[in-house]
């Protein structure tokens, strides 16, 4: 099975910054294992360009990218018209994560996210 990883997820585990449940560490431990791939939109990508260049987060779209391209256990989903169209059934009142959650529920993959808003959505499993 395939995960969804959110941006702050993403963002917690690359920095070693931040809170990351004893399940979601071992979730990542089995990806590294091979056991499995990360999915992640491209959205979260966007998100990491406008956080970084805000100084919202300690590390940027490009320090990003290179971690993900050096690893085989992440895999970047694109943002395609069905994934919008999926998204006009998620009731979500930000968009970047709108985007995301439409992606898990298009892939029908568990998003891993501190988010508790997300547990909130139909036909989305979230896992932390």
């Amino acid at each position: 099975m395939d995960y969804l990883l959110d941006t702050v997820t993403l963002v917690r585990y690359l920095t070693q910054k931040g809170k990351i449940t004893p399940v979601v560490l071992e979730i990542f431990r089995q990806a590294e294992d091979g056991k499995f791939t990360f999915l992640i939109s491209s959205i979260s990508l966007m998100e990491i360009l406008y956080l970084g260049e805000k100084y919202r987060i300690e590390t940027t779209v490009e320090e990003t990218i290179k971690a993900i391209k050096s690893s085989d256990m992440y895999r970047v989903i694109d943002l395609t018209a069905d994934i919008i169209l999926t998204a006009t059934t998620v009731d979500f009142y930000e968009l970047h994560d709108r985007m995301i959650l439409a992606t898990a529920k298009y892939y029908d993959v568990p998003v891993i996210s501190p988010d508790k808003k997300f547990k909130k959505i139909d036909n989305i499993t979230v896992i932390w």
